[in-house]
């Protein structure tokens, strides 16, 4: 899958479904994708938040893509605390966005591994969590011959995507190289926010502010359904 910044809870389930998650930074950043951008809970309506990005060519790769110099990563966080602040589960999540959205590192894909792992550790996902360019494979392939050529290398026998990827993958191919093809599909998770209508699928900030670590873990193992 695409690194993205702060994902649905989706992407969570995802990565606890499986054994081995690889996370690809070898490929073109898409500029209107998620890639660098969410939508939070602010006022009781969606909000985008986003990362800024140096400007650069449309045309290179994930992990050559750079955070802006003029990004402020306390401008970020105060937004984010304006919006949860009075959030029942505030005080045990704004930590973890401060160590990510405080991190170091100005590479984009670097910035949102990092995100990942964290969150992974906070909601105790133990899943490996690999980027494919260490994989030794051609990596001029595209789309489902990469993923085929990944699953092969990495000795799986059951891959998993997203309900989304139904129509971009043949079961009949995996199953030619002796590998199941899975599609994970997540299940409605309905919880308070501050009274209002609820807005779903959320970036997973908004599920950590308003569910205890043990509801989000449970949700996260155990509320899709794998066909």
């Amino acid at each position: 899958m695409q690194p993205y910044f702060f994902p649905y809870m989706g992407y969570f389930q995802l990565i606890a479904a499986v054994d081995c998650f690889v996370i690809y930074d070898n490929i073109k950043y898409t500029k209107k994708g998620w890639i660098n951008r969410n939508r939070m809970l602010q006022n009781g309506k969606d909000v985008v938040f986003s990362l800024p990005l140096k400007k650069d060519s449309d045309y290179r790769d994930i992990c050559q893509r750079e955070l802006s110099a003029e990004f402020q990563c306390d401008k970020l966080l105060n937004q984010i605390k304006n919006a949860y602040q009075r959030a029942p589960y505030f005080e045990q999540t704004f930590p973890l966005v401060k160590t990510i959205i405080r991190y170091g590192n100005s590479n984009l894909f670097e910035f949102l591994k990092h995100s990942i792992v964290k969150t992974c550790e906070h909601l105790s996902i133990p899943t490996e969590i690999r980027s494919s360019s260490e994989i030794d494979i051609d990596h001029a392939l595209k789309n489902q011959d990469k993923v085929l050529a990944l699953c092969e290398t990495v000795g799986a026998d059951i891959y998993i995507n997203s309900g989304g990827g139904r129509e971009l993958y043949s079961k009949e191919r995996f199953r030619g190289k002796r590998i199941e093809l899975q599609f994970l599909q997540s299940k409605s998770f309905e919880y308070s926010q501050f009274g209002d209508e609820f807005l779903p699928w959320l970036s997973i900030i908004d599920v950590m502010m308003f569910n205890s670590l043990e509801s989000i873990r449970i949700s996260v193992s155990t509320n899709y359904e794998l066909n």
